[in-house]
């Protein structure tokens, strides 16, 4: 594998972090984790995991999104045309319902959501290309059915889904008139990586073995295959003949290639939940023995993740602030740090201003999904960004919740009369890392005492009580968002 992403200053090893005297197990890292794996996490979420250690905060989350169901089959789920009594309006209202429940279960599923959506932007379908809610269901039933399970048994399903076979012209592949698309992106993008052990010819031939899926009983119902349109010639897929079918390309693709799909798969893991910056040395003492790892698991999913975010090289502090957020990490990420109100008009809002800055939900703008990291960052995404967070508190003082930014205040200083503290405490309960310089630190509390007299805090008669207050951390969370650190997790 060759190194084509900025080099690594993180030299730790994938030995399982046990704290000590000079490493400890503190809030720092456990946020760390709820960045990384969740959305965020309340101060509650971050005090029960210190009772835990890492090896079993880590093996809890990873439990519990194995267990956990996926989101409830709506009536319209698995529906043909023929079922609705009025299409347009009735599919633009369950399209949106369905985005909107997605959206909810960012804050609600924990790791199983983090992974579902990561998965979203690897299996890539366009939500605009078909527009149908029930194979936008049924899509993403199959992402969370797989996301942590067998990443094998995820390729073939994924490859026979209604919404992929549509998107991606399978339901147009027969043995009179083949369509690559697929064949072409199951190696370039969902496998081995582009241009990384197949060629043209072996595309053409795998087009050919994964015809047949071109079936429905009436429109718009689940896609089945039929033997009536499978090539069923011989075929040479990898240097191997046959009379290939869609479960034989699986099996000669994991078979022959198997190196290449978990050093691919292994690396999207690693560059989505650790770092961008995979170099020499991140390949050689990060990427294949975990590549091995899941190899020697038969492609499952779960004893990667549990080495990986259990490892010192996860844990340390220059795996911390690498990664740029999404729109979707920055507004869902601070709802749930900061324990603020978010409803349905609210998710429904953030859904909608993340499009605006690049993250339309469910709908990646081509197979090659979101590019993510610095992608979501330019002169217009900043402000976007900020504004969209200003907008948030503004309409949260407008509802009368302003108290809620005192209670924050008050939680994480434990009540503290000392603005220097509060100001410092919730700066570095919202940034991934401490600032650099004692004087980044004294202008956020320059912005905190905000026109309260210095008399006051000096006599030590100013407390979070002051109906100032609000006003006060208002301006500091505003300030917060202009951090450049604020951007990162």
């Amino acid at each position: 594998m060759v190194a084509t992403t900025p080099p690594s200053c993180n030299t730790a090893s994938l030995d399982a972090y046990v704290p000590n005297a000079e490493n400890i197990w503190n809030i720092d890292k456990i946020k760390h984790v709820y960045r990384r794996l969740d959305f965020g996490a309340s101060q509650s979420n971050l005090d029960d995991a210190l009772n835990m250690t890492p090896s079993e905060f880590i093996d809890s989350l990873i439990d519990e999104a194995i267990a956990q169901d996926n989101l409830p089959t709506p009536p319209w789920g698995y529906w043909s045309f023929d079922d609705y009594t009025d299409f347009d309006t009735q599919n633009n209202d369950f399209v949106f319902n369905h985005r909107l429940t997605v959206g909810n279960s960012l804050y609600t599923e924990g790791l199983k959501g983090r992974l579902a959506f990561f998965w979203s932007n690897h299996f890539v379908t366009e939500l605009e290309s078909y527009f149908y809610a029930p194979y936008l269901f049924q899509y993403y039933d199959t992402l969370q059915t797989h996301c942590l399970g067998n990443f094998k048994n995820f390729v073939s399903a994924m490859g026979t889904n209604s919404t992929m076979l549509l998107y991606l012209n399978g339901f147009e592949n027969t043995e009179t008139s083949p369509n690559e698309n697929y064949a072409r992106e199951l190696y370039e993008l969902f496998t081995m990586g582009e241009g990384n052990g197949y060629t043209q010819s072996d595309i053409t031939e795998t087009a050919r073995a994964l015809t047949g899926y071109n079936h429905w009983d009436t429109f718009g119902a689940q896609i089945y295959f039929d033997e009536s349109t499978h090539d069923t010639g011989s075929k040479t897929i990898f240097n191997q003949t046959g009379n290939w079918g869609y479960n034989d390309v699986i099996n000669i693709l994991f078979e022959q290639h198997g190196e290449q799909i978990a050093n691919t798969v292994v690396t999207k893991l690693y560059q989505f939940f650790v770092s961008p910056a995979v170099d020499d040395y991140i390949l050689d003492t990060i990427i294949e023995p975990l590549s091995q790892v899941f190899i020697d698991n038969n492609y499952e999913l779960a004893p990667v993740l549990r080495q990986l975010l259990k490892s010192e090289h996860f844990f340390d502090d220059r795996a911390r602030g690498v990664v740029v957020k999404s729109p979707l990490d920055l507004i869902v990420g601070f709802t749930k740090d900061s324990g603020f109100l978010y409803n349905d008009t609210l998710v429904e809002a953030f859904l909608y201003y993340a499009g605006l800055m690049g993250q339309e939900i469910l709908d990646p703008p081509d197979v090659s999904g979101w590019q993510r990291d610095e992608t979501w960052i330019n002169s217009s995404t900043l402000t976007g960004r900020w504004q969209l967070l200003d907008l948030y508190l503004n309409y949260l003082y407008g509802q009368g919740l302003e108290y809620t930014f005192v209670d924050l205040a008050r939680e994480l200083s434990n009540d503290s009369i000392d603005p220097e503290f509060i100001a410092r405490t919730m700066v570095d309960y919202l940034l991934p890392k401490q600032l650099y310089t004692a004087t980044d630190y004294d202008t956020a509390t320059i912005v905190f005492k905000a026109d309260v007299p210095q008399n006051y805090y000096d006599n030590m008669t100013w407390s979070l009580n002051w109906s100032s207050a609000p006003n006060q951390v208002y301006l500091l969370l505003k300030h917060i968002f202009r951090i450049p650190e604020f951007q990162l997790k």
